[in-house]
């Protein structure tokens, strides 16, 4: 009897961080660095989303809320994509698949992700306090206005690590080979027992 099963959501999901996609997206700090700010103004855009749900009358047609989800969308899905296989899935795979610096980066990413969280929820506790000390006592929420504010926060907590270890991973070092391959100018090297100028 043969094992024709596909491989495991994990193992795909492991060998799939691991393919070089695009890689002149993510090589440099620089790079992971602006796809991470990309990652967060489609983090934004959602909570600028947030504010003209809640302020609309309960009559008002929600689509220009949606637009402004879609954009985000188009922006965050290739964004968390890229970042996922440049961090080499430290926030996406399991502890099990990573190695020990990869769990220590994703431990430092989560702890500062969730003090992120705590600041947003506190904010936005601040301003629903705010505004029910403004509006009287019945307050009509529109349906969109609830559905935008889970939205953003699902994804501000989806993404905060993601975007956090992105930002922090450092440049690799430099290959061994690539330093044995430069020489100095004018210097002589050995070849073959001979030296070569």
């Amino acid at each position: 009897m043969t094992d024709d099963r596909r491989p495991s959501w994990r193992i795909s999901q492991a060998e799939a961080v691991q393919m070089d996609i695009l890689p002149g997206w993510y090589a440099t700090r620089a790079r992971r660095r602006r796809l991470a700010a990309l990652g967060a103004v489609a983090v934004a855009l959602l909570w600028v989303d947030v504010v003209p749900a809640w302020t609309a009358e309960r009559d008002d047609t929600p689509w220009p809320f949606f637009a402004l989800l879609g954009i985000s969308t188009v922006l965050a899905l290739p964004t968390i994509s890229l970042l996922n296989v440049a961090t080499r899935g430290v926030t996406a795979l399991a502890e099990k698949q990573l190695d020990e610096r990869q769990v220590a980066e994703r431990l430092r990413a989560t702890a500062l992700a969730h003090r992120v969280m705590h600041g947003v929820l506190a904010s936005l506790a601040v301003a629903l306090l705010t505004a029910g000390v403004l509006v009287p006592d019945e307050i009509d929420v529109p349906a969109s206005a609830a559905l935008m504010t889970l939205i953003a926060l699902f994804m501000t907590n989806m993404m905060a690590p993601l975007l956090i270890s992105a930002w922090r991973l450092p440049d690799p070092p430099p290959d061994d080979e690539d330093e044995d391959s430069r020489t100095v100018p004018g210097a002589a090297q050995r070849v073959g027992g001979k030296t070569a100028t």
